[in-house]
């Protein structure tokens, strides 16, 4: 078999990113962050003042929903692909406190993930990609050759943002953070549209006690058997 593509799935905080991008750079695959771009969305909604009092006033954003262009640009300094929303660069931006607490209600949105899902299957027609989010192997690439599912504990999952946070600056509480990861964990089970779920077919990986390295030798391990 040659090329493939690979769905990591899992809950908020899981590393699915980190993941993924390790894995694109191991087997030479093009990495792309569908969380990015839910949250380009949310930063969108925000910066236009469509949330009042915590609450998203969907009309107006789907009014608003064909001048909202989410793209990547690869960064040869960083070596990382970045987020860019129409034209502009919000790679920092997307990954503060207030745009999790609001990407839930975006990523509800019937409408912004059917247009999320069809640029995303887009980005995986020639295959050789990662891809990582909260339904990639269920529904945007349910026929993906190999699906992993990711989860931990969710203390352990708050205590890791809240030091990625910590080191970029930000002075959010620890308790913020797990109230965050506990709000998104209900909410993207328990929504309407496109739930968060495991796929019959996925390889579960729980890495509360496992390193990152471990983790990474585990899901090539499982790549390398799908193309061999």
């Amino acid at each position: 078999m040659g090329k493939i593509v690979i769905a990591i799935d899992g809950y908020s905080s899981c590393g699915k990113s980190t993941m993924a991008k390790q894995m694109a750079k191991a087997l030479n695959y093009i990495y792309i962050d569908t969380g990015a771009m839910y949250r380009a969305v949310t930063l969108y909604a925000l910066q236009h003042n469509f949330f009042v009092d915590g609450k998203l006033n969907q009309e107006i954003l789907l009014n608003d929903l064909d001048k909202i262009n989410v793209a990547f640009k690869y960064n040869s300094t960083t070596n990382t692909s970045e987020t860019f929303l129409n034209g502009v660069n919000i790679e920092q931006e997307i990954r503060g406190i207030e745009v999790s607490n609001h990407v839930s209600k975006i990523a509800q949105v019937k409408e912004v993930r059917a247009k999320m899902v069809d640029l995303q299957r887009e980005m995986g027609k020639d295959k050789g990609l990662v891809m990582d989010g909260r339904d990639i192997g269920t529904v945007v690439f349910p026929d993906a050759e190999l699906k992993i599912f990711m989860t931990a504990d969710y203390q352990i999952r708050a205590k890791r943002r809240f030091d990625e946070l910590q080191a970029k600056g930000d002075n959010t509480s620890y308790e913020d953070v797990l109230a965050n990861i506990n709000s998104r964990d209900m909410d993207d089970t328990s929504r309407t549209e496109n739930p968060l779920i495991q796929a019959e077919d996925a390889i579960v990986i729980d890495n509360s006690n496992i390193t990152p390295e471990e983790q990474l030798e585990i899901a090539l391990n499982h790549a390398k058997a799908k193309t061999a």
